[in-house]
């Protein structure tokens, strides 16, 4: 088995897209929904990954089929559903850490604040954890 997976945020406009391995956060970034295929297909290649992970609520049903569309070294791709409630405000939270508020901005509640930035990478990378714990697959 392979230690890494592609997860995939899905949305109608744009979706998070990470490669996510036992070691950690490979690569995360925020694509357009109409790439999906193309950068899954690279990702996939570059890694060598065949399964991909995609969260199950908004647009899962069109990304999953442009997921399987994709051939992914040699074959179709391995694709599981991950529950993904409340992951965007798990995601606000952990964009948060990584890049904490200046000024007065520091003051605010945290549930205040709205990233400047779409946070969907972070939510590809919440949903491979979450894929993980279900698997218990341990991460180093």
């Amino acid at each position: 088995m392979n230690d890494e997976i592609i997860a995939v945020d899905p949305g109608r406009q744009k979706c998070g897209v990470a490669v996510v391995g036992r070691g950690g956060v490979v690569v995360k970034m925020v694509v357009e929904t109409v790439s999906l295929g193309g950068v899954v297909s690279e990702l996939a290649e570059q890694y060598k990954i065949r399964t991909v992970v995609v969260g199950n609520r908004t647009s899962h049903n069109a990304a999953v089929k442009i997921i399987e569309g994709v051939e992914i070294n040699g074959g179709p791709p391995t694709i599981e559903l991950v529950d993904e409630h409340r992951s965007t405000d798990e995601a606000r939270g952990r964009y948060w850490i990584d890049h904490p508020p200046r000024g007065l901005a520091r003051l605010w509640p945290v549930t205040l604040r709205v990233p400047p930035v779409p946070v969907d990478d972070y939510v590809a990378v919440i949903l491979a954890e979450r894929y993980f714990a279900k698997n218990n697959i341990k991460r180093q």
